[in-house]
């Protein structure tokens, strides 16, 4: 039996911490989390973005929105305290 409401995801203990975020379209975003919602789209600051072939070119995006959809892996780049 499926749950009476679904959850939303649990993301508080990475607000205000530095995330690298894989996209679809094998694009790579670092920034600031600091919002969310109950499907995933996120809010980031500070944003920049890697560009993919080794280059190591990096553009600077500033306060962005994504998707959830188009997430596709998170990854904290800042230590993260269990409570």
């Amino acid at each position: 039996m499926a749950p009476s409401h679904q959850k939303g995801p649990d993301l508080k203990r990475y607000m205000d911490k530095k995330m690298r975020l894989s996209l679809n379209g094998n694009r790579k975003i670092v920034g600031v989390l600091r919002g969310y919602d109950a499907f995933l789209n996120v809010v980031l600051e500070e944003t920049i973005e890697e560009t993919s072939g080794g280059s190591g070119v990096e553009s600077q995006i500033g306060t962005v929105v994504i998707r959830g959809s188009s997430i596709v892996q998170f990854e904290s780049l800042e230590r993260i305290v269990q409570e």
